[in-house]
């Protein structure tokens, strides 16, 4: 996942469904007497309107300018995800309820230093577009860190300037987690972390070129790795079965050298799905600390309200998993 954290909205969409009526002629033929009967019925056709799952909600007739829409029974209450408890209690002023996210928390950290928490709180800023106008105030994250990609909607890199707009309502963060080094990010971003007295996750995305990655991060700095809190080796490779664990072990190894040599001793880890390290601890064991993605969304038993306790239960799993080593989830949302 190489973009931030996104929200998601839902609009209903009418389909109408107009069946067509056809009059039929039959011909009976007698021996001596021919007899022609022709029928014309017209009927006005249905109009029925019906949500985005398919159930009615009314039926108008056209054709019948006295007859009026009828409302359709209630709707059946399409299956949505970790909404069913609250479904219980019918109602016919409304079709079924779509699912919204602020009715979530972003989870928090307990496996986190609690001044550099790793639960991204979801935000609209973090990618994808520019700057949200008409504020004049940043977010405030009472310490989360988020993700953030500089990319416009269209795909293409933000300019220092744009990135700065972008920190102007994210600063409230304590730390910005990026994912590559494409765009010239690093250096972007740490411009403006520097600016906001803020720390950076940096990432490295593309392990095929690790020594090209990593000396991108190393001119970034200027040999100035003060504001580097740290450096990630890959997102989720093992999960998605590019790489296999061994190879992003040797990777990060790789990496950490050269980034000593450097001059920097922070952080160095891979990023891989809970799943994924609780299934190769080997990952964990080569980084400074367990760093996890862990979405309750992707789970089709878990409800909204529940997430922050889902990720909780995957934390203490995964440090189990890496023999109690420090686990932060590095990516979470809803």
């Amino acid at each position: 996942m190489k973009a931030g954290l996104l929200s998601v909205a839902g609009l209903s969409a009418l389909a109408v469904a107009q069946p067509h009526g056809q009059a039929h002629r039959h011909l009976h033929k007698k021996d001596v007497v021919t007899e022609t009967q022709m029928a014309t019925a017209t009927a006005p056709r249905a109009v029925v309107y019906v949500d985005n799952y398919g159930n009615p909600l009314y039926t108008s007739w056209d054709g019948d300018s006295n007859s009026q829409p009828t409302e359709a029974p209630e709707p059946y209450s399409a299956p949505e995800p970790y909404s069913a408890p609250e479904q219980e209690e019918k109602t016919t002023s409304s079709p079924a309820p779509q699912p919204t996210p602020e009715t979530t928390e972003a989870p928090a950290p307990s496996y986190a230093e609690p001044t550099t928490s790793a639960a991204p709180a979801p935000t609209s800023t973090s990618s994808g577009s520019d700057s949200s106008e008409g504020s004049d105030s940043s977010i405030d994250a009472s310490g989360y860190s988020i993700s953030y990609s500089p990319y416009n909607a269209d795909g293409t890199c933000k300019d220092q300037n744009q990135v700065d707009m972008d920190f102007e309502q994210i600063s409230g963060y304590s730390m910005v987690r990026t994912y590559g080094t494409d765009c010239n990010q690093t250096a972007t971003v740490l411009n403006a972390v520097r600016a906001h007295g803020m720390k950076l996750f940096a990432g490295i995305f593309d392990i095929s070129n690790i020594d090209g990655e990593v000396s991108n991060i190393i001119d970034a700095t200027n040999g100035d790795f003060s504001n580097i809190h740290t450096i990630s080796v890959g997102n989720e490779l093992v999960n998605n079965g590019q790489y296999s664990a061994s190879d992003v072990v040797s990777a990060l190894n790789n990496a950490r050298g050269q980034l000593s040599g450097a001059g920097y001793n922070g952080n160095v880890v891979t990023v891989d799905t809970f799943v994924a390290m609780i299934a190769n601890p080997e990952l964990c064991e080569a980084s400074d600390y367990a760093a996890a993605n862990c979405h309750a969304f992707f789970d089709g038993s878990v409800a909204a309200e529940d997430a922050g306790d889902f990720v909780l239960s995957q934390a203490q799993q995964v440090s189990k998993a890496c023999g109690g080593k420090n686990t932060w989830i590095t990516e979470s949302g809803w």
